[in-house]
């Protein structure tokens, strides 16, 4: 389906475009590998920050967001498109309002819009709490197949970093699946729908979006206008 007239009229392809991969995942993840060369095909390299580094443990918003702006600044004032998956699009979301000048357009996969909220997807209230008593909880980490812990400091500091009542002035097209048992499709529906420079696109798939990249690439052609 052709994606609707309000997509943004951008008069230069993409330069520098980012993957903010998601939680526990890393630069490896196969929605990495697959945008990174269907961008190749244009010239266009894509950049991945590891956000596990220097270790998953101390982990945090606030650190992701530095470390991404460490790596906008090295391009001396020229403008980044941003590629987010799940907490990678929250991510991506708050980057575009603290880098405003130099985000230009935001594609959103499955973005966790509600992470700053109390009891957020990933774990229970009651969870939650043991997980600040303990002040750290082992996590399942896909990138290295195992658990890994995660320190309590990444809780407390997402609450600090609300992406649903964020001020995004990009164009921004999400691809969200009706079927995600991470990120509720409603609460992504309600951020679009109050934002007239969002493009929601709604495919019957689940959190990973494996088999609708093909759907998403064709979306993302003519969204960053690559074959203009």
């Amino acid at each position: 389906m052709p994606l609707p007239s309000r997509m943004p009229a951008s008069d230069l392809k993409p330069a520098h475009v980012f993957y903010l991969h998601g939680f526990a995942s890393s630069p490896k993840s196969t929605k990495v590998g697959y945008f990174s060369q269907r961008l190749r095909e244009y010239g266009i390299e894509m950049q991945c920050p590891d956000f596990n580094e220097p270790d998953f443990t101390t982990l945090t918003m606030t650190r992701m967001l530095d470390q991404l702006g460490v790596e906008i600044a090295r391009l001396d004032g020229a403008p980044v498109t941003l590629f987010g998956s799940s907490l990678g699009g929250t991510l991506a979301i708050l980057a575009a309002v603290r880098f405003a000048g130099r985000v230009d357009r935001l594609v959103l996969l499955a973005p966790a819009v509600m992470f700053a909220k109390p009891g957020h997807h990933l774990l229970p209230p009651e969870r939650v709490e043991e997980w600040r008593r303990r002040s750290s909880l082992p996590f399942f980490h896909y990138a290295h197949n195992q658990e890994r812990e995660l320190a309590f400091a990444f809780y407390e500091d997402s609450l600090q970093h609300d992406a649903f009542n964020a001020a995004v002035r990009q164009p921004t097209l999400i691809c969200q699946g009706l079927h995600d048992a991470s990120v509720d499709h409603r609460m992504v529906e309600a951020f679009a729908k109050t934002r007239a420079n969002v493009t929601l696109s709604l495919l019957d798939d689940d959190h990973q979006l494996i088999k609708s990249l093909p759907t998403i690439w064709n979306d993302v052609r003519v969204f960053l206008e690559l074959d203009a």
